[in-house]
């Protein structure tokens, strides 16, 4: 019975190993299968299931493996469930950052953008509230509710978020807390913030609640200018929102104005002369209303009776012109910034236009030249990018350049293998042009010395017996004339023509610049040495099985000698070999023998 049971157990082991076995040939019949054709999907490389590897039933009848861990949740919505992880978690987790970037930490904006809100709170309610008779005792508790909630946030902003901004010392980014701590602590920010956080509102109860008493909650202003400028930094178009700002200033000093008007009015007497306010309908639309007409200059006001309205007024249309004058300004500043690069794509497209029309340049030619501007510009935004990248540092244009080029260079089957540095100042010498639609990018039998790369758009590759044929069409991401680069002795002349299908974006890498670029990498340069004579010997390989009529050679070979020419030559040979035909069957050999 041993023996039956342990010949019952070898059995069963080997039947397992011979599972296990076919189920690795398997693997890798389906791993061949997918380095030989890369086009197998992954559905192809699923694994079959083991059959050790069979899930185990629960007591129950549920399968062990479908039972969520005591960490996992799910949230069942509809029909579906979703694992997600508890918000309250999340939030336990999240750890605050000892310090913070202010140039690049987008938190650090939001929260700056909160504290800009609680600003413009008591910017633009401290004047309504002493003006207008807005804040009574039925609704005092609200207003208080909003202006302590800002105080909170102006507390957190100087407790929690100015200590830990990371500032320059030396060429150095502090990143020390107690650093840190100090810097702010020296800092004028620091004293506006204090200053701002007077604690004026004790006097309520005395004096009431009296809104110009949180006055000096408006002298965080730094923080307001702080989150325009980094605003403005992350913005794409920037001067959309410098419109929206201008405006705003034109609008709050007319709201100031208003309220100003306001009070005039009590003081003097709701409707007490035709100049004061008369009480009747909305006193802030009626009030701004009026602050308009003034501060623009518009007119039709009535004239003011009393001293006070006289001096009032006088100081409304003085304030009125200054503060016009200075948004009109602001406003054209603005406008003028947003559109200088327009102006400039303008002005060098008159100064061109003016030009061939001063040499009299057809006007096809002219109409060429103006549709390269229209695109050029409305592509790329600019006529020229490396006026804008040579402003750049180095390191900082090579950055954009791998970001922009390095997928498409690296492909270059030319350039594989090379070394990596040398692909990065290659890199930096790429050119942009633009071809418009049938420009020849390169002609057949002109010397190469220019490897081009497609950016955008399509070129087609011409031949035949006309030379009009589309042998190929090559899009974006494609390179030609990467042999041209190395290639000497002759063997850098252009063997098609190229014709630019369509708008064409290319980038050009001149000869010149990759032979400078060569001189600092001996190594790379051997390489691609090699590589360009094995590109063209398989060129010229392929040409020669071709052959064809299409293979026309430069110097056609000589044509045989008549036979009635060769027989009159021999007979006057049998002669003598005297006279013009004997000096001429002499000549004819010696022309043979070179030939040969």
């Amino acid at each position: 019975r041993m023996g039956s049971a342990t010949s019952l157990s070898s059995a069963g082991i080997n039947t397992r190993l011979q599972e296990l076995v076919r189920l690795f040939k398997e693997r890798t019949e389906r791993v061949k299968e997918k380095l030989i054709d890369s086009d197998v999907t992954s559905d192809d490389e699923s694994p079959v299931a083991s059959p050790a590897a069979a899930p185990l039933l629960a007591p129950g009848g549920e399968l062990k493996g479908d039972k969520p861990s005591r960490d996992d949740h799910y949230c069942e919505m509809l029909c579906c469930t979703f694992k997600y992880r508890p918000w309250l978690d999340r939030l336990k987790s999240y750890k605050f950052p000892s310090s913070i970037d202010p140039l690049t930490n987008l938190m650090y904006v939001l929260w700056l953008f909160f504290v800009v809100m609680a600003w413009n709170w008591n910017c633009w309610l401290i004047p309504v509230r002493w003006a207008f008779p807005y804040q009574t005792p039925a609704n005092i508790h609200y207003w208080l509710l909003v202006d302590y909630l800002c105080d909170l946030i102006y507390l957190l902003d100087i407790l929690i978020f100015q200590t830990r901004l990371q500032f320059v010392q030396g060429g150095d980014i502090i990143t020390d807390k107690k650093a840190m701590k100090e810097n702010y602590l020296r800092s004028q920010r620091f004293k506006m913030d204090v200053l701002c956080l007077l604690p004026l509102d004790f006097f309520y109860f005395k004096v009431g609640v009296n809104p110009l008493l949180r006055f000096p909650r408006c002298l965080k202003y730094m923080a307001f200018f702080e989150f325009n400028n980094r605003l403005e930094a992350i913005l794409t178009k920037a001067y959309i929102y410098r419109v929206i700002r201008t405006t705003a200033y034109l609008l709050y000093s007319l709201h100031v104005n208003s309220c100003l008007y306001y009070w005039a009015s009590a003081y003097e007497g709701l409707g007490s002369t035709t100049w004061v306010y008369d009480g009747e309908g909305n006193s802030y639309i009626r009030c701004y209303y009026w602050a308009v007409k003034t501060l623009i200059t518009i007119g039709g006001l009535p004239d003011p009776k009393t001293l006070f309205e006289i001096v009032f007024q006088l100081l409304n249309y003085f304030t009125g012109v200054f503060a016009f004058s200075v948004m009109i300004g602001q406003m054209r500043d603005v406008v003028g910034a947003a559109t200088a690069g327009q102006t400039y794509y303008r002005s060098c497209m008159d100064s061109t236009i003016k030009y061939m029309n001063f040499y009299k340049i057809p006007r096809t030619v002219q109409n060429r030249v103006k549709t390269w501007y229209e695109y050029t510009w409305h592509s790329q935004g600019m006529l020229d990018e490396s006026e804008l990248l040579v402003q750049l540092p180095d390191k900082m244009r090579l950055d954009i350049a791998i970001d922009v080029n390095y997928n498409i260079v690296s492909k270059v089957a030319l350039f594989q293998g090379c070394d990596r540095q040398m692909i990065f100042d290659m890199l930096k010498r790429l050119r942009s042009v633009v071809y418009l639609p049938n420009d020849y990018v390169c002609k057949k039998g002109e010397i190469g010395r220019e490897m081009y790369i497609i950016q955008a758009g399509q070129v087609q590759v011409l031949g035949g017996p006309d030379g009009k044929s589309v042998l190929v069409t090559l899009k974006a991401g494609s390179v030609f004339g990467e042999i041209s680069l190395l290639a000497a002795g002759g063997g850098n002349r252009r063997t098609a023509n190229v014709v630019a299908h369509g708008f064409a974006n290319l980038f050009i890498l001149e000869k010149k610049d990759l032979n400078e670029i060569l001189v600092h990498y001996p190594e790379s340069q051997k390489l691609l040495r090699k590589k360009a004579k094995k590109m063209l010997k398989s060129n010229n390989k392929t040409k020669e099985e071709k052959g064809g009529p299409g293979d026309a050679l430069i110097i056609p070979p000589r044509a045989d000698t008549p036979k009635l020419f060769k027989a009159a030559l021999a007979a006057t040979g049998r002669v003598g070999g005297k006279g013009a035909l004997g000096r001429l069957r002499w000549r004819l050999k010696e022309l043979r023998a070179m030939q040969e």
